[in-house]
């Protein structure tokens, strides 16, 4: 009996660390966009908690392998960031009821496709797979500083306190990593994250209004903003953010299948692609957001060494409460911005460590496959470091040329099919 409970125990706290790892990429969405489209509080309040409760619904059908849909890996889904300047532009452009209109249909195109586009799994081979988790690795790593010295924008960024905390929580997470074993070595992010909210704590950076404020219970509504509007240009607009969302996945599912020593096929991607347009139909159906996998449970499991499904499932039914319960759900909003930062370092450092450990495998020696590598994660990074490159460009474009992963991932593509062209040509479907 006390064997099961401290199973389960144990089981919980590693779920909790994934929701910890990306509950404030997923919350910083519905922040965003609903200041930007000018949303009343009590709007904002449920879109907030729509998004955190579809974020577990989407983590669910993707980690469920059926023979519809699912790709089975450990891997977890939340609002893509991708999809933010879009349905800013589409909201205050055309409506809100606009946006979603135009993510039911996106949803919808992305489940129709999705044998089609599984097919493309021979213009990803190991340098473009390596090159694409190496690039999205890079390109995070400005979010977690930036979350680390205070928040974008913030009045006190780069402030001794802050780079205190954030450099604090990451060496805590590196000490228990060196010295702990077993159960305690994988949930190093976690208890970093802990002590570094502790530590924050005494310095007066917990605030615990949010969860004074919060509201107990919130059910989902069916077309909360009212009923969809549909318009081509809104539509074509948030399919192209879902196709670069499964360019994204795709290289997420890579690094996992990788990770957890499993092959990675095409009837497989066409499963997990199935499970995103599924998820991005639900969420327009409530009113959320377009799903994507993130990249820093990716590094989680990579620094945990715990690759179990089961994990993923108490994730996402985490996710499900904290968004039924926003009480509950505003605990977590009570960790200082510089310790998610801290933890962020060591988590997006090792999705590009998963990067580079795929593109060891391949063969520099042939200067094609270094152009390759050398030109999209220069791509992937200059965006990144000078996001106003292509602000001159057509508005339209920005869901292409304002992203790093985007821009890298592309250009790694594209390369890739320039210089092996005659291996792709000559490669088997699956």
């Amino acid at each position: 009996m006390a064997s099961n409970i401290e199973s389960h125990a144990k089981d919980f706290s590693l779920g909790l660390q994934h929701v910890l790892a990306m509950y404030a990429g997923a919350v910083i969405v519905p922040l965003i966009v609903g200041n930007a489209i000018g949303l009343t509080p009590v709007q904002l309040t449920y879109l907030i908690a729509i998004d955190i409760m579809m974020c577990g619904v989407a983590t669910i059908l993707q980690v469920w392998k059926n023979k519809f849909s699912g790709i089975g890996l450990p891997v977890v889904l939340g609002c893509t960031f991708t999809a933010v300047g879009p349905i800013i532009n589409i909201a205050n452009t055309y409506s809100v009821q606009s946006v979603y209109g135009a993510i039911l249909v996106s949803g919808l195109l992305v489940v129709v496709i999705a044998p089609i586009f599984s097919k493309l799994i021979r213009f990803f081979p190991p340098v473009v797979t390596g090159t694409v988790v190496t690039v999205i690795g890079i390109t995070l790593m400005p979010v977690a500083f930036n979350d680390l010295a205070g928040g974008q924008g913030a009045e006190d960024f780069g402030a001794p306190i802050n780079l205190f905390l954030g450099f604090s929580t990451l060496i805590i997470i590196l000490i228990i990593l060196k010295f702990a074993k077993g159960f305690f070595g994988s949930i190093a992010i976690l208890s970093g994250i802990i002590a570094g909210t502790v530590l924050s704590s005494f310095f007066g950076l917990v605030d615990f209004k949010p969860i004074l404020d919060a509201s107990w219970l919130h059910l989902p509504h069916v077309f909360y903003f009212g009923t969809p509007e549909f318009h081509i240009l809104p539509i074509l607009t948030m399919t192209l953010v879902a196709m670069v969302s499964l360019v994204e996945s795709t290289g997420v599912y890579f690094a996992l299948g990788e990770i957890t020593k499993k092959e990675i096929k095409g009837e497989d991607l066409k499963r997990g692609y199935r499970a995103e347009g599924i998820a991005i139909v639900l969420g327009g159906l409530v009113n959320a957001f377009p799903y994507t996998t993130f990249s820093q449970n990716v590094g989680l499991i990579q620094i945990s060494g715990v690759r179990r499904n089961k994990i993923i499932y108490i994730a996402g039914l985490m996710l499900i409460i904290l968004g039924l319960v926003p009480k509950i759900a505003a605990l977590t909003l009570t960790i200082p911005g510089p310790v998610l930062g801290g933890a962020m370092i060591a988590m997006f450092g090792m999705v590009i460590s998963a990067g580079i450990k795929m593109l060891s495998r391949i063969d520099l020696n042939q200067q094609s496959n270094m152009l390759i590598v050398a030109v999209s994660v220069g791509m992937g990074l200059g965006v990144t470091v000078v996001p106003d490159l292509f602000s001159a460009l057509p508005e339209n474009l920005s869901v292409i040329t304002s992203s790093g992963i985007v821009m890298g991932s592309s250009t790694a593509i594209l390369l890739n099919a320039v210089f092996n062209f005659r291996s792709i040509v000559n490669a088997r479907d699956f």
